[in-house]
């Protein structure tokens, strides 16, 4: 009888552990970062292709008119380097500390600086910039779509750009109920294609227009002060064109992996393909642009463009696909860091109710914002300014 009150209590304890490893498991299978890990490189490719490659290789001819020649070309090529580079260190990291995955932005910067610190330097950073771009992509969707109503029926009735963002906006409070990252890659796929075909169409159609008469290369500002605020502001830009670090992990998280075969193999390469097609995107359209407008040209390259009008409002319409399969890459995370909060935090069942609020919400929250604040390249630069050293975080890991 001695002997047995210590086995029973034993066997409790290794019952209620079981129950709480079950229940977390139950939980992860649901959150959408660890529901699904099936995907293959090629899924890889076109997700990095769809974070990366986003509104903000329009804004790139006139950031290197803020730039100029010399700064212009060596910080596109240097940014090119530096990401990809910082890209692969976040690919080896993934699964660095051997039987576990980092795959969250905020785990590797708990690794990094500790488990309250870690969320305290990384979440904050990553909300701004994720939940940031997610507005910017609201203006530009509802601004891609006005211009295509605009050019295709320049006689019509002129419609405010609030109800344009609604339209787009009514897109994704349909997708944002797909449960994770995998069930988007068809959105993600003809995401990453329209990003090749509008950036395509964008110097193809500069060229055919030629050097705009009188065309200037010099910095616009009068001062040196505003020379260097624009300067500024162009870097911000160009970090908005490089911003898929902020996903990267958790698109590797839903690669499968095992010891003989870790998921950093396929991730590099769809990495290696995607940055293939952001040089493909990137250059022609900042160099080209830049070249054909000079000074002039707009903050998004397509408005400079006036013809040929179908040409022009297709490519608007690329845009507006591919901004959709953006939010839903960019949202995907924040709607992880939600969810995990009221399951795990605050003990809400896991159930499709649960996840229909709160991303209605969130979908909600994103399209009103955008609609009170539609400043195009100022949001992109105030976003993505903070994009720089959360990037860096993976250096310190």
């Amino acid at each position: 009888m001695g002997t047995q009150a210590p086995t029973d209590q034993n066997n409790y304890a290794s019952t209620d552990i079981d129950e709480k490893l079950a229940k977390q498991k139950a939980i992860d299978d649901w959150l959408p970062i660890t529901s699904s890990r099936n995907a293959k490189w090629w899924y890889s490719a076109f997700h990095n292709v769809t974070a990366m490659v986003g509104a903000g290789v329009l804004s790139l001819p006139y950031a290197m008119s803020e730039l100029g020649w010399g700064p212009g070309v060596v910080i596109l090529v240097l940014s090119w380097i530096i990401t990809l580079y910082t890209l692969w260190q976040m690919v080896e990291m993934h699964e660095m500390v051997p039987g576990k995955r980092f795959d969250r932005y905020h785990e590797l910067g708990q690794h990094a600086f500790g488990e309250k610190l870690g969320l305290y330097i990384v979440v904050p950073q990553q909300l701004v910039v994720e939940v940031g771009v997610n507005i910017v992509y609201m203006v530009t969707g509802g601004k891609s779509l006005q211009k295509v109503h605009n050019s295709v029926c320049p006689e019509c009735k002129k419609i405010k750009l609030t109800y344009f963002i609604m339209i787009f906006a009514s897109v994704h409070f349909v997708l944002s109920h797909l449960p994770n990252l995998n069930s988007i890659s068809g959105v993600s796929l003809a995401a990453a294609v329209m990003s090749l075909s509008y950036s395509t169409i964008a110097w193809a159609a500069s060229v055919n227009k030629g050097v705009v008469d009188n065309v200037q290369y010099g910095y616009k500002a009068k001062s040196t002060s505003g020379t260097v605020f624009n300067f500024f502001n162009a870097l911000g830009e160009v970090a908005f064109a490089y911003a898929g670090h902020n996903v990267v992990l958790e698109i590797q998280a839903t690669i499968p992996s095992t010891p003989e075969k870790p998921s950093k193999g396929p991730m590099w390469r769809g990495v290696i393909v995607a940055y293939i097609v952001v040089a493909l995107c990137y250059f022609p359209v900042a160099l080209i642009g830049y070249y054909i407008f000079g000074n002039s040209v707009e903050d998004n390259i397509l408005m400079s463009l006036q013809k040929p009008v179908w040409l022009i409002a297709m490519a608007n319409m690329f845009v507006v696909i591919h901004v959709i399969g953006s939010y839903q890459i960019y949202a995907m995370p924040v709607f992880d860091m939600i969810e995990t909060v009221l399951v795990k935090k605050l003990n809400f069942k896991p159930t499709r109710t649960l996840r229909f609020i709160t991303r209605n919400i969130y979908v909600a929250f994103t399209m009103f914002v955008g609609i009170t604040f539609p400043f195009f390249s100022g949001l992109l630069g105030f976003s993505e300014d903070l994009l720089l050293p959360q990037q860096h975080i993976s250096s310190l890991a």
